[in-house]
């Protein structure tokens, strides 16, 4: 990973501090590189560990200028937890378990549930990104025994290992009825809330600048841009992304005037919520 900062200037050369998290910069595994014109943080190996918040900072003798950045590092999560065979009728198998115990450093965006035949061991998929923590499993061939296993997801895909039922599950042969508990339907809906901020922003006049954050609410929210109070809504100079609840607004080539208070909105049927950043557009000369 490398964050880089073009564009350094001031006369006399500028001194350069790295920090993180509010420290002084000092781990081996961090490499930092300056030259007359730009500074270099670079992470040849990077862990969940190294996430935080970065700053920069320019100094000539008592005048200085800062650039922040939060950097998140994610990776794949691990395998949920305490998988149960809750019960078994008919032609179904009911499933229980609980949320990994290592998230990857990022939200769970829902699971995998896959079952294999005890005879032959060959796993299909029965659900896939499946949000919630228990399923019932059905169109079970009667008189076959059936394995469970349950993958975890997130933004960089599934864990490498699944959690996988200690015992396989029986459909009898007979035919007998049998009447399963009833279970209450959970509500799953809840309001909008940011799990990532927006981050107070300096950039370079003529140069594409990006702004984003996280959100997370269901049913998905709906996502409104301002600035200064003003809708973006429909501005050629604005382009709105969301993927996966990640959202990012693109600012076309700046100018200082389109510097400002940036404001973020998701709105849905549970309530709302909304963040804000600044943006400094300097200019380039």
């Amino acid at each position: 990973i490398n964050l880089f900062f073009p564009s350094l200037q001031g006369k006399p050369r500028p001194k350069i501090i790295w920090m993180k998290d509010g420290q002084t910069l000092e781990s081996k595994d961090v490499g930092i590189r300056n030259s007359t014109s730009d500074t270099i943080l670079f992470i040849r190996k990077a862990e969940l560990h190294h996430s935080g918040a970065y700053e920069v900072t320019l100094q000539i003798e008592n005048m200085t200028d800062k650039v922040a950045i939060t950097m998140q590092i994610i990776d794949k999560p691990g395998p949920p937890q305490n998988i149960k065979l809750v019960d078994v009728w008919g032609f179904n198998a009911a499933l229980e378990w609980t949320p990994p115990q290592d998230d990857g450093n990022a939200q769970i965006l829902g699971y995998t549930v896959q079952k294999a035949d005890k005879k032959t061991m060959e796993w299909y998929t029965v659900f896939d990104h499946y949000r919630r923590t228990n399923c019932v499993v059905s169109d079970l061939i009667m008189g076959n025994e059936y394995f469970f296993r349950i993958f975890s997801e997130n933004l960089c895909g599934l864990s490498e290992t699944a959690a996988t039922t200690k015992n396989p599950a029986y459909i009898q042969k007979t035919g007998t009825t049998y009447k399963p508990p009833s279970y209450k339907e959970h509500d799953f809906s809840e309001p909008p809330k940011f799990t990532h901020p927006l981050v107070n922003r300096s950039v370079i006049a003529g140069y594409n600048a990006t702004l984003s954050c996280a959100v997370r609410g269901i049913p998905k929210p709906k996502i409104f841009w301002y600035k200064n109070n003003m809708d973006l809504s429909g501005d050629a100079k604005y382009r709105m992304f969301s993927k996966q609840g990640v959202l990012t607004l693109e600012i076309r080539k700046p100018t200082p005037f389109d510097g400002g208070c940036y404001t973020c909105k998701a709105v849905n049927e549970c309530g709302e919520a909304e963040i804000e950043c600044r943006l400094d557009v300097r200019g380039n000369h």
